[in-house]
């Protein structure tokens, strides 16, 4: 896609976002590989199958979008917002994802990180706990951090909660168990 294209796309797209014509951006199987989305708004944008290996997505918003089946091998991808996008199926070869925002994400069938993910039982309907071995952090709702950044939020969450707390230690203790076993 020529530059000048994607300078349109994205235009009309933060329109849309403000509520002020334009349209949604839609890149679904669009070749954006070493395309440069530095800073880009791609929040609810479809994205669905794109290539965008070594792309700069550094600092994009691209919370709620869809980039299910999207090529990201060697992107970067840090201080990225990620929340509540769909990356199943997405190739994460290679990624940079030094402090995105990784909340609330859709990790089935991603390839290239080792995503341990399993639903538990809360406060919250369908929360989950996922761990990313390859960056060492923790994700469940809107906490994202280490393993004992993780403990100590459970703590403090929780400290009224006995059944709630021994609920996310046992699903800390299978993650450990299962990153232990590979």
């Amino acid at each position: 896609m020529k530059k000048e294209e994607l300078d349109i796309i994205l235009e009309n797209h933060g329109k849309w976002l403000l509520n002020e014509g334009g349209e949604r951006a839609n890149l679904s199987n669009i070749d954006l590989k070493n395309t440069n989305l530095r800073f880009a708004n791609l929040r609810l944008a479809y994205l669905r199958g794109a290539d965008l290996r070594f792309a700069d997505l550094s600092y994009a918003n691209l919370s709620n979008a869809d980039l299910s089946n999207v090529n990201l091998s060697y992107a970067n991808l840090s201080n990225a917002d990620l929340s509540n996008v769909n990356l199943s199926n997405a190739n994460f070869r290679g990624v940079d994802l030094s402090d995105a925002n990784l909340n609330w994400v859709n990790w089935q069938h991603v390839e290239g990180l080792t995503v341990i993910c399993v639903q538990v039982d809360t406060s919250r309907r369908n929360n989950q706990i996922a761990y990313i071995k390859e960056l060492d952090i923790w994700i469940t709702g809107c906490f994202q951090g280490t393993l004992d950044e993780l403990k100590a939020s459970v703590e403090q969450t929780h400290k009224h909660n006995e059944k709630l707390k021994k609920r996310y230690y046992r699903v800390i203790d299978f993650i450990l168990e299962e990153v232990a076993e590979e």
